[in-house]
């Protein structure tokens, strides 16, 4: 089934989404990269990083969810309004096999945006010697923000 197109309410918001991931600390800590910005739809990348494993060698289970779920939100911000903060209020993930691979991408999309709650879902795929591999799915609930002191887009 096709992904659903939507309108973002702000023309800027590519821009605005990039500059929200420049300002946070636990993706860059990662390593996590932005690749893909599109109405509904965000893209990030992460590389395999020993200092990111279990100790099984496989990339940590909360480091899948923790770029899945920046992945969600982004893609729910970038069809709310210039002026709001995006909040994730629930999520649930599912490990679908070992994360082990060469890198990493997480691609989330919006499922039904909403004035207020968004709803998304998030894939997560292994690359292995240029092979994907589904590792991980995410169903995440987001929040729009306005008016309120220390969240903003």
């Amino acid at each position: 089934m096709p992904a659903a197109r939507f309108d973002p309410q702000d023309p800027g918001f590519a821009e605005r989404v990039r500059a929200s991931f420049d300002r946070q600390g636990a993706m860059h800590t990662i390593g996590a990269t932005l690749a893909s910005v599109e109405p509904g739809v965000v893209v990030i990348e992460l590389p395999w990083s020993a200092g990111l494993t279990q100790q099984h060698g496989f990339l940590h289970a909360g480091m899948v969810a923790a770029a899945l779920d920046s992945a969600c939100g982004y893609a729910g911000s970038s069809l709310m309004p210039a002026e709001a903060g995006v909040l994730t209020i629930e999520y649930k993930i599912n490990l679908l096999a070992p994360a082990q691979g060469q890198r990493f991408r997480m691609v989330g999309e919006v499922l039904k945006p909403g004035r207020t709650i968004t709803v998304a879902e998030g894939r997560a795929y292994a690359i292995d010697d240029g092979r994907e591999k589904l590792i991980a799915t995410m169903h995440c609930t987001l929040m729009a923000v306005t008016g309120r002191d220390g969240i903003r887009h």
